[in-house]
């Protein structure tokens, strides 16, 4: 099952709105479909959006379309995350757009590994390992970056278990997470965001580990719910460990900086398709916590593990 695949110069993204239930695919044949997949969330995580905007700008010269006008079409989807705008500049500026889309493939796997490699060494046998949203293979082309860590310990022979919370308000951690662990039969164990404190103050958490939508001078930006999981870690003395490549780093700007993306508000009042809200309720949806630095125990990348800058 492969997050997204170029076949018959189209793209084809795996539709994560579907999953656990269904595996289907779809179909972008031009960098508008791209968009509308971005922005649905049928394509997510950091770094599997960088490559499908890659691809998004490869099917707009296909199609003759102005890449400039693409591009910024393309960056205005999701705007907190780092990949996104630097996958975008990095093929508008190639000599080919698909063949460095393709390049920016094949490297994303090979990142995504050497982070797990590195990764494993913080990872002890017997640890038990909450991580938030879903920051593994589906969030990249493969593999996976937190969860990617996750599983090169495991397959390194070390006895593990994992907590995943549920992530509301889209479920990212139940219905992706969980099933990535399930997949490759590490023991896992689904828990509501706000249990995350009481399975800490009780022992049942040795690590944290998440993912990241971008890192800057001062902290990293991550899904919401990330920032309450990393003061609750602080205050059991529990490591809590980012990992992302460094195509997610974001070197000129403060954190605080960051434009947080706020989505509409049907995603907190209803839960699927039952309205969890009386009518008339207001919302407000912030998609991303800002995480300062000096709750980060370290920054797991394909170079290496770093501090926080």
């Amino acid at each position: 099952m492969k997050t997204m695949y170029w076949k018959d110069n189209h793209l084809f993204l795996l539709d994560q709105t579907e999953l656990p239930d269904e595996i289907t695919y779809f179909e972008c044949k031009t960098y508008k479909d791209v968009i509308h997949a971005i922005k649905t969330m049928k394509v997510r995580g950091a770094p599997a959006i960088g490559v499908a905007a890659a691809f998004g700008m490869a099917l707009a010269e296909l199609a003759g379309e102005d890449l400039q006008k693409a591009g910024d079409e393309i960056k205005a989807a999701r705007p907190t995350a780092v990949n996104l705008f630097w996958a975008v500049d990095r093929v508008f500026n190639s000599d080919n757009v698909l063949d460095e889309a393709l390049k920016m493939y094949d490297e994303d796997i090979e990142t995504n590994k050497a982070i797990g490699k590195y990764g494993s060494t913080v990872i002890d046998n017997g640890d038990t390992i909450l991580t938030h949203c879903n920051a593994g293979a589906l969030a990249c082309v493969d593999y996976g970056t937190a969860l990617g860590v996750i599983r090169a310990a495991f397959h390194e022979g070390k006895k593990i278990k994992v907590i995943c919370d549920e992530t509301r308000p889209f479920c990212q951690g139940a219905r992706l997470s969980v099933f990535e662990m399930q997949q490759e039969n590490i023991p896992v164990k689904l828990i509501v965001d706000s249990a995350a404190g009481r399975m800490m103050q009780a022992g049942k958490v040795s690590k944290v580990i998440v993912g990241a939508d971008r890192v800057a001078k001062g902290g990293v930006a991550n899904k919401i719910g990330t920032l309450m999981v990393a003061l609750a870690a602080k205050r059991f003395n529990i490591p809590f460990y980012v990992a992302a490549p460094k195509s997610t780093f974001d070197f000129e700007n403060s954190i605080y900086d960051t434009e947080i993306e706020e989505r509409e508000p049907d995603e907190v009042l209803y839960f699927g398709e039952c309205r969890v809200a009386p009518e008339g309720t207001e919302v407000e949806n912030p998609s991303f916590d800002i995480v300062p630095g000096d709750l980060i125990t370290g920054i797991i990348t394909e170079e290496g593990i770093l501090e926080p800058f």
